[in-house]
């Protein structure tokens, strides 16, 4: 039999190792029954609460329902995958709700109050996410105040900002056709399938080149049958979500006519795919989770921690001023409370919720989309039943309680497995 050289740290592959689908199906029980739970908990309770949702209240599966749903959660969403990355390293950034408000202010004033186009306010709302990041993780990495301590300040700081900027509580109406249309407008339906077709052929690509270049260098690979079911999962679940999106949700058709695949979903697409490439393929996503695992260890490996723990909150709040234009754009309007109320607790549990630690060093973007999905499902359940604020809160403030004690439990049996 012909031996592979070993990499350090790798499996090698063999003609009599070679993993099977069944193998890795073990290979995965095993890694949950020590404590790497992944995204399970959120894929569960997400298949859960659309069950009963659904046989309580039937409109839950409606096309314009589901429509909801994605435009409801999406500026949610965007904060909690920049707060991932704050995650990752174990620190929280607390102010990140009120610096989407800041940012979408930011955007309403320029757009409203200066006239200028839309692109510059984009720019500038962006730019004053990227300041805010900087400011806050040159406080922590640089200074050594405790995150929780800087995000607290700036909490309270950024409120009070927001007033100043919206003339103490003026509501700023925004005009601009192409901000309003992100979260309220829908792609024709050829270009959802276009859209739909593009994404399938690109994942598949990525997993039959990633388990080539394994095989070429002697490394244990997903067999073919595991490919090809998680393709053919992707497309047939994107597929059905693509064909109810498109299906005719406006009552009176002959008035208006209202299909399509929120234009809000690509733009959450791609931005996941970025940072996902960001965080499994580049240096940088390497050092960001090894800070997180031991911060110690990693400066005397000679990564440069403080640089790292600066770019993390630059990304997180510039992911804040992209969650704080798409809320403008869902209201079209800002006004003193854009960010704040609940969008923070439901942006950190929906990264917790997905799966990201609250202890540093595990999470992946995905994860928030996941949590996202499942704090949008509980609040639109909530309203269906006509609950009111209250019983959603108590049962969000569950969920995310018992993600993160799961978490903790899985840290300890990964602990006890040898696995940390």
């Amino acid at each position: 039999m012909n031996k592979v050289k070993e990499l350090p740290g790798e499996v090698v592959a063999t003609a009599a190792n070679s993993p099977s689908i069944g193998h890795s199906v073990r290979a995965y029980v095993e890694r949950v029954r020590g404590g790497d739970m992944g995204a399970l908990p959120a894929v569960l309770g997400l298949v859960v609460l659309c069950t009963v949702f659904a046989i309580a209240r039937p409109a839950f599966l409606t096309a314009i329902n589901f429509a909801n749903l994605f435009t409801q959660g999406a500026a949610v969403t965007l904060i909690a995958m920049g707060l991932v990355f704050v995650l990752l390293l174990g620190e929280i950034d607390l102010s990140a709700g009120f610096a989407s408000g800041v940012c979408a202010a930011v955007l309403a004033v320029t757009l409203t109050n200066m006239g200028l186009p839309w692109y510059v306010g984009v720019v500038a709302a962006i730019i004053t996410g990227v300041l805010i990041g900087l400011m806050l993780g040159g406080l922590v990495a640089k200074v050594g105040i405790p995150s929780f301590v800087v995000t607290l300040a700036a909490f309270l700081a950024f409120q009070g900002l927001v007033l100043v900027l919206v003339d103490e509580g003026t509501n700023i109406s925004i005009r601009d056709e192409v901000i309003v249309a992100i979260a309220t407008r829908n792609l024709p339906p050829w270009l959802g399938w276009a859209t739909y077709a593009v994404g399938v052929g690109v994942y598949a690509a990525v997993q039959f080149l990633r388990a080539r270049k394994r095989a070429q260098r002697g490394l244990a690979a997903d067999p073919l049958s595991l490919i090809l079911a998680r393709v053919g999962s992707l497309a047939v679940i994107a597929g059905v979500a693509v064909y109810v999106l498109n299906l005719e949700r406006s009552r009176n058709a002959l008035l208006t006519s209202l299909t399509g695949v929120p234009i809000v979903v690509p733009v959450i697409l791609v931005l996941l795919i970025i940072w996902t490439f960001v965080l499994r393929r580049t240096a940088f996503g390497r050092h960001l989770y090894a800070v997180g695992g031991n911060a110690e260890a990693a400066r005397r490996a000679g990564i440069a921690v403080d640089r790292i723990k600066v770019s993390a909150f630059v990304i997180c709040s510039s992911m804040a001023a992209v969650g704080g234009i798409v809320a403008a754009s869902r209201a079209s309007s800002v006004d003193p409370n854009t960010g704040g109320s609940s969008v923070l607790l439901y942006a950190v549990g929906a990264a917790v919720i997905g799966g990201t630690s609250l202890f540093g060093g595990k999470g992946r973007v995905l994860d928030a989309i996941l949590g996202g999905a499942v704090v949008a499902v509980i609040e639109n359940g909530m309203a269906l039943m006509g609950y009111g604020s209250s019983v959603k809160y108590l049962v969000t403030g569950s969920v995310l309680l018992l993600a993160a004690g799961v978490d903790a439990l899985a840290r300890k049996r990964a602990a006890a497995a040898g696995l940390r």
